[in-house]
């Protein structure tokens, strides 16, 4: 069992993040967010796979002003990205925002910071710090040379006591690099440091493959740990994959029970069914599915039975056909061309039940 590391609680609209609350996953929209109609279009397939927070990039003053109109037209909460310019955080606020993302010491001054903590203050919106290696302080860059992990810590720190020294501790912080080491020994150090709830993840990852392991390697391992409250996986794909890929990691580390487990073989000389199309035609049907099910789908008469038996559901291959299990019982045979909609049958019944 994973023991999870103590951290305060905070709301993220009604999401609770850290202490003992579930992790959460996160996502952020790729659309124009002035344009707020396509955004709440992708906001609402976000919330259709599971995403439970999101968040949108807010560059200027127009998309700001659509904020209020979005917020009132999704299902999650949602969060606004700020850079550099205070009035955009304000302007977030004002429009109902439930969370920002800021760095507080680059959005202006002190004088500007102090202006966006108490707006957040009075309307209890938690901030997350975002260190993100790409963007760190020119002096620290300076004193270590490169985006170390020491000087993603010393950056976060210096965010935090910005906060503090204001009278604010709804926050949340993340340490992201595209560097999977680099980004688990900047979340160990900080743990050790403070108790407020963490963000994990692995900035710019790369594509769906490539980021996927990325992601998967680098928060997986933080999870074990036990650090962790909340995550988001970045891939250069559509933002609905983010969310996937998040639940797999969860439920791979039994932290999460959402949706459909596919066990699946990868293939070899015994294979006797088309079992490749057979796989990716069931887990597209069975994306939407949000009862958690274990159902296995296997190509050959050496693990396949014993695999359908100790799944929910499953099927076990074999010359043209396949016999069909459901908790652990042999419930049928048919024909490999009956084979998808035979298992399908079973699982709307099971979800159903």
């Amino acid at each position: 069992m994973i023991k999870r590391r103590k951290t305060k609680k905070i709301y993220i609209g009604d999401v609770p993040v850290g202490g003992d609350a579930p992790i959460s996953v996160q996502s952020m929209t790729n659309t124009d967010t002035r344009d707020w109609k396509s955004t709440v279009r992708q906001i609402d397939k976000l919330t259709e796979v599971g995403c439970e927070i999101v968040r949108v990039a807010v560059p200027d003053m127009e998309a700001a002003e659509q904020l209020s109109t979005i917020k009132s037209k999704i299902k999650i909460p949602l969060v606004a990205d700020i850079h550099f310019d205070h009035r955009l955080a304000i302007a977030s606020l004002k429009a109902g925002v439930d969370g920002l993302r800021i760095n507080p010491g680059n959005i202006g001054g002190k004088e500007a910071t102090e202006k966006v903590v108490r707006l957040a203050k009075e309307r209890n919106i938690p901030i997350r710090i975002g260190v993100n290696s790409g963007s760190l302080e020119k002096q620290l860059l300076e004193k270590y040379g490169h985006p170390t992990p020491e000087a993603l810590v010393e950056s976060a720190l210096g965010h935090i006591k910005i906060l503090e020294d204001l009278g604010f501790d709804l926050i949340k912080v993340s340490l992201k690099s595209s560097d999977v080491l680099q980004t688990i020994q900047a979340y160990t150090i900080l743990s050790e440091k403070v108790d407020y709830p963490l963000h994990l993840g692995i900035t710019e990852a790369g594509t769906l493959v490539s980021g996927t392991v990325k992601s998967a390697l680098g928060i997986g391992i933080l999870l074990f740990l036990g650090i962790g409250d909340t995550i988001r996986v970045s891939l250069t794909s559509d933002p609905r994959e983010e969310v996937r890929v998040a639940y797999h990691i969860l439920r791979s580390l039994r932290l999460r029970k959402r949706g459909v487990e596919i066990i699946s073989c990868p293939t070899c000389g015994r294979t006797e069914i088309d079992l490749i199309p057979l796989v990716e035609k069931a887990e597209k049907k069975l994306a939407k599915v949000k009862t958690p099910l274990k159902v296995a789908i296997m190509g050959c008469v050496v693990n396949g039975p014993g695999e359908a038996r100790e799944a929910d559901v499953g099927i076990a291959g074999g010359r043209g056909l396949g016999i069909i299990f459901k908790k652990g019982e042999v419930i049928g045979k048919v024909r490999e061309d009956e084979l998808l909609d035979a298992l399908l049958k079973e699982i709307r019944t099971m979800v159903h039940e």
